[in-house]
């Protein structure tokens, strides 16, 4: 299992940004029941070149067939095909997605995570920043496991100029329904269709999306890498020991929109990093994150076109790896080089990324698990602009 590693840097900010982007570290302050069949425990996306057809239903989901692939006049439970081939039955377990945007009296959470001191930060992770996101891989006790939980199949490699697909299929083959259930998981996933893509247009955030962003922080601070992380930002004299400032934090930082590329209300940290913008340049811009790489490959979004081999020799992606450095197609715009971690769970990353933002640099390099792995780490003001990890060679 090695990682692969990116050709180049992936977000041209100089350029891309009008706002003055700072590397200085700094404090920061402030202030659907949805019936669904579960015909299957293993959830594959649909071929990427397919054209979605939808069919009017009360709930939201994907499946599709797993007979040999129609010809392009064939309509196929609301899908028609024309490129790459299916494989089998696919639903997404939404169950609970309409309820996280109810009112806070009405939310039900998980209990608290009980790791006792494992959540206490020592002088040596206080003191380096691998250190402490080595603890927080460590901690990461919702982490999903290649060939248990989901399966890639990261076809062959290729050079970022390179044009030419070279990935036959999707590149998740499968999906356990489980994972759609885990609490962080599912809020997450309910957080995504919250936003608009095209990096000019204003967002518009209603009170039941505050809702589902506030239930979402609830959930994950909850959790053994979020504890890890007030903690430590206590320690540093970042935040204070209160929890509820602690999750106002968080709710700030990744959910407070703010201006990109001369829109105001535009962007969020939780949208570029997460979910993916679309620049006027019809460039993707963003989209780090597996799950919603996971969910618009369901939907027919995306098309994989393969990894981008690594400037080691002898390091080949396969099903194993959870380092990836990828090229697809996002509704038709090319994403030319992603990094991404698969299968880590939602608050990890939201850790990661936070921790680095609060006590690292533009460049990170630290180890977690297997990897070497650089966060690179911008800033546009007080906010952040985007990170991500890349692969060390």
């Amino acid at each position: 299992m090695h990682p692969i590693t990116n050709q180049r840097n992936e977000e041209e900010w100089q350029s891309e940004q009008g706002s003055t982007i700072s590397n200085r570290p700094h404090n920061y302050k402030k202030e659907e029941a949805e019936p669904w069949q579960d015909n299957s425990n293993r959830h594959s996306p649909r071929p990427h070149k397919e054209q979605y057809r939808p069919q009017q239903q009360d709930y939201e989901s994907e499946s599709f067939n797993t007979s040999d692939r129609p010809n392009k006049s064939d309509n196929n439970d609301g899908w028609q095909t024309v490129g790459k081939p299916s494989r089998q039955t696919h639903k997404v377990p939404k169950d609970n997605w309409n309820s996280y945007k109810r009112p806070a009296d009405e939310q039900q959470y998980s209990n608290d995570v009980e790791v006792g001191a494992r959540v206490e930060p020592s002088q040596d992770e206080l003191a380096d920043l691998s250190r402490a996101c080595e603890k927080l891989w460590d901690l990461d006790l919702n982490r999903l496991v290649p060939g248990k939980d989901y399966e890639i199949d990261c076809g062959e490699g290729k050079k970022v100029y390179q044009k030419q697909d070279m990935a036959q299929g999707c590149l998740f083959t499968w999906v356990s329904d489980d994972v759609f259930r885990k609490p962080t998981y599912a809020r997450f996933l309910s957080l995504l269709d919250n936003y608009n893509p095209h990096q000019g247009s204003k967002e518009v955030v209603t009170s039941e999306e505050k809702q589902e962003q506030a239930s979402f922080i609830e959930e994950i601070s909850r959790t053994a890498p979020i504890k890890y992380l007030h903690k430590f930002l206590v320690s540093k004299g970042i935040t204070s020991g209160s929890l509820q400032d602690f999750k106002r934090l968080l709710t700030s930082l990744w959910f407070d929109l703010y201006s990109r590329c001369g829109t105001s209300g535009s962007s969020s940290a939780f949208e570029h990093v997460f979910v993916g913008e679309i620049k006027q340049s019809s460039e993707v811009s963003g989209f780090h994150n597996w799950l919603q790489f996971y969910l618009e490959e369901v939907k027919g979004n995306i098309d994989y076109q393969g990894y981008i081999f690594p400037r080691r020799r002898g390091s080949i992606a396969d099903s194993e790896t959870q380092l990836l450095t990828i090229q697809f197609e996002w509704n038709g715009v090319l994403k030319s080089v992603s990094s991404t971690l698969v299968g880590v769970s939602p608050e990890f990353e939201i850790a990661l990324y936070t921790l680095c933002f609060f006590v690292g640099q533009e460049d990170n390099h630290i180890q977690i698990g297997p990897y070497a792995v650089n966060i690179k780490c911008y800033r546009l003001g007080n906010q952040i602009g985007s990170v991500f990890p890349i692969a060390d060679s």
